[in-house]
């Protein structure tokens, strides 16, 4: 049996420090209007959408760093963010986000919602557990910076799964009977695969680890959301073993954004969506575009065609998801659990002994 879900990237183009929040917000509103226009059902932002990549920037005056934060806790009834969230309330459109998070205990997260229309609340909460870059600026004055470790702490919600109501016309519910059943809230064998949709949330430098990406495909997950601002042009932070003119390197960052994208896709037996910010923010920071919907086979079903503003959109069967779930990726016969341990014990590289 069919389970459709319609989806669409909202890829934003350039964000510059001089937008202003009316200018970027309206931009986010416009993409939805159009995504709701195509049929989408859900609609994925970008990382840290609502403001520029700020932590490219060395940032000392603490108003202006504040600036960028959000309030998790506010965050659809903020001034700042509140006209997105009424938008897709009115339009019937799920929505997820990403933002800076400022904790009350003054803690930074770099952090994505999901935010269900239909419940007129926000479902559920991911913070990026894999921060790159460094705490203070490179050396070289002319370096582009990826200071995501000065303003952010690791993500400390780890990877749940969730369940997202009212997108599926055929989901099955734990008391679809008359309730005398005594059905677990648990899915079974009778249920695997047909109930509500299951989504987790990834930001950027996640989509990179495919330790994330197992952890979902363990709880079942048939829909990866992903926001990102991943540079085009970052020597200083990258390494590089042979030069690469700018071009180059944008076309190389492109490659491996859609080889983890599909692979992961694959390898998890999933459908994923990924929204870019893209373009040169400020005249001179390059962002990759390429957002891109990739189902459980790899394949890249939909993909942008600029490096601005524009609605990525495809119709998906979550039922092809059983496919690979149920015969290559089938875990439970095939995982070897007492072999991983070097996974979980050991984080930095332990080459053998020398010869």
């Amino acid at each position: 049996m069919s389970r459709i879900l319609k989806v669409a990237a909202a890829q934003m183009g350039p964000v510059h420090l001089t937008s202003t929040r009316e200018e970027t917000l309206g931009r986010m509103i416009k993409l939805l209007r159009s995504a709701a226009e195509t049929g989408a059902q859900l609609v994925l932002f970008p990382e840290t959408a609502f403001t520029t990549f700020f932590p490219r920037h060395l940032i000392e005056d603490k108003e202006e760093l504040e600036s960028y934060y959000e309030r998790s806790d506010d965050l659809t009834s903020s001034p700042k963010t509140k006209p997105l969230f009424d938008e897709a309330r009115e339009l019937g459109v799920d929505i997820s986000v990403g933002f800076a998070e400022r904790t009350t205990d003054g803690t930074g997260y770099n952090t994505s919602i999901y935010y269900s229309a239909r419940e007129q609340r926000v479902l559920a909460k991911y913070r990026k557990v894999h921060l790159p870059g460094t705490v203070e600026p490179f050396a070289n004055p002319d370096a582009i910076n990826q200071l995501e470790k000065r303003y952010f702490t690791p993500g400390n919600l780890g990877f749940p799964a969730f369940r997202v109501p009212g997108l599926l016309a055929c989901a099955v519910k734990k008391n679809d009977d008359d309730g005398s059943s005594g059905r677990s809230n648990h899915a079974d064998s009778t249920t695997v695969g047909k109930g509500d949709a299951i989504m987790g949330m990834l930001i950027c430098n996640d989509r990179r680890w495919p330790e994330a990406w197992r952890c979902y495909g363990l709880q079942g997950v048939e829909l990866v959301l992903c926001g990102y601002n991943t540079a085009g042009w970052a020597p200083d932070l990258w390494g590089a073993r042979r030069p690469l003119t700018p071009a180059q390197a944008e076309d190389e960052a492109l490659f491996h954004h859609r080889l983890v994208m599909q692979s992961n896709s694959y390898m998890n037996s999933c459908f994923s969506v990924s929204a870019a910010k893209a373009g040169k923010e400020d005249g001179r920071y390059d962002l990759i575009a390429g957002s891109c919907i990739t189902d459980p086979q790899g394949r890249v079903v939909a993909e942008a065609r600029t490096r601005d503003d524009e609605v990525v959109f495809a119709e998906l069967d979550l039922q092809d998801c059983r496919q690979g779930m149920e015969k290559t990726f089938d875990f439970a016969r095939h995982r070897r659990v007492e072999h991983y341990a070097p996974i979980v014990e050991q984080t930095g590289v332990v080459e053998p002994e020398l010869l």
